[in-house]
């Protein structure tokens, strides 16, 4: 993969997740502001992961038709037009609908991209270049967050400017040549992508299990912890900051944990940075009445699981066959979609109804669950795939 494409793909990722890391935690508070409940703020936070959901099954046929390009051009203009048009009308079920359609943007641009890098990036630095997919989509979506105090200047000067920074990005895309997947006889048909979902899974379920985890976490984190923190009188500015900081934290060892893995194995270093995260999110729960310890516990627990998406792709490219990559990689946003579906609505009712209990403990028993599940059986698995290899 050439260096200039590299740096495209990864830069329009960053203004991606810059635009996801704005919504969520900007919504929750217009709509907390406005007296909306904490489950209808969470349903509605769950129209983004909706619209991928929707598209997802419909992804594979066009990028191998059409290629990676397209898909990302029509992608990246969706979002510009779904951003562009949110200050238009304040209302619960146009601006859900607005997330719906940014997530098929979101889901094309993201789908097209992560094929594109896996594809064409050798094995010895496939967890490098993901790595660096991850770290710009962290460098986006952890300032994202810092765009949610301009609210109470003008509710709709932070979706103009989100709109504007996304156009840009798209404008880039022009520029690159367009490129093709491996292609297969016989493959483009929708029954054909339901029967490669199938063969994936077989290889790969394992893999599909740390982006369920880490959308779970985010979405829930953004979408929900605001609440949350608003009713325990933690102010809005505060909120913006400590999100900042666990994605700040995601941007520092991403680059790191990506060339670790490379040399250590993707299955060691998820099961270490799952326990680690347990640690810290149980720390947050003890220290939540404190600022500082929350930004610490934010920070530190965003430099241990905030790989653990990016580790899940590298995770799924060892253990699926090449020519299913595509189909590997559209599973990998499936799963970081149900994660991120499951968060806002779960951390929603958790907050509603479990009064008096921290709200980490939620996210922190997910991650030593999850640590089991690999320890257990992401062995087994790559035993599965090495007799398939010989």
């Amino acid at each position: 993969m050439k260096k200039y494409q590299l740096w495209i793909l990864v830069t329009i990722i960053a203004i991606s997740g810059f635009s996801q890391g704005m919504l969520l935690p900007l919504i929750a508070v217009i709509f907390e502001k406005a007296g909306v409940s904490s489950s209808l703020n969470g349903l509605n936070a769950t129209a983004l992961y909706i619209g991928i959901l929707l598209i997802s099954p419909f992804m594979e046929t066009p990028l191998r038709k059409y290629g990676y390009k397209p898909t990302i051009i029509f992608g990246g203009g969706l979002v510009v037009l779904a951003l562009a048009m949110f200050p238009l009308w304040k209302s619960f079920w146009f601006w859900f609908c607005l997330r719906a359609l940014i997530g098929i943007g979101d889901h094309a641009l993201h789908f097209a991209t992560q094929t594109w890098i896996t594809s064409a990036s050798p094995n010895e630095k496939r967890g490098r270049n993901i790595a660096l997919y991850g770290l710009f989509f962290g460098i986006g979506f952890a300032s994202g967050p810092l765009m949610t105090p301009l609210v109470n200047v003008n509710e709709s000067l932070p979706f103009i400017i989100s709109s504007i920074l996304c156009l840009i990005g798209w404008v880039f895309v022009f520029t690159l040549k367009n490129e093709f997947p491996e292609q297969e006889v016989g493959i483009n048909s929708f029954f054909n992508t339901i029967k490669r979902f199938n063969k994936t899974m077989k290889y790969g379920w394992i893999a599909f299990l740390p982006p369920f985890c880490y959308g779970f976490l985010e979405s829930s984190l953004n979408g929900s912890f605001p609440v949350y923190a608003l009713r325990m009188d933690i102010d809005v500015a505060s909120v913006s900051l400590l999100l900042t900081g666990f994605a700040i934290g995601g941007i520092i060892t991403q680059l790191p944990l990506g060339v670790l893995s490379d040399s250590y194995g993707r299955r060691n270093l998820l099961m270490i940075v799952l326990i680690l995260g347990f640690f810290t999110f149980t720390s947050a729960s003890i220290f939540e009445h404190s600022f500082i310890g929350l930004f610490i516990s934010f920070l530190l627990s965003g430099m241990v699981v905030g790989s653990t998406f990016s580790l899940g792709i590298s995770y799924m490219t060892d253990l699926v066959p090449r020519n299913l990559l595509p189909t590997g990689n559209l599973l990998c946003g499936i799963f970081f979609s149900l994660g991120s579906l499951s968060g806002p609505i779960i951390g929603g009712l958790y907050i509603q109804f479990f009064k008096g209990i921290s709200f980490f403990y939620i996210i922190s028993s997910m991650l030593l669950v999850l640590s089991i599940v690999i320890y257990a059986f992401g062995k087994k698995n790559h035993q599965v795939v090495e007799q398939h290899n010989s």
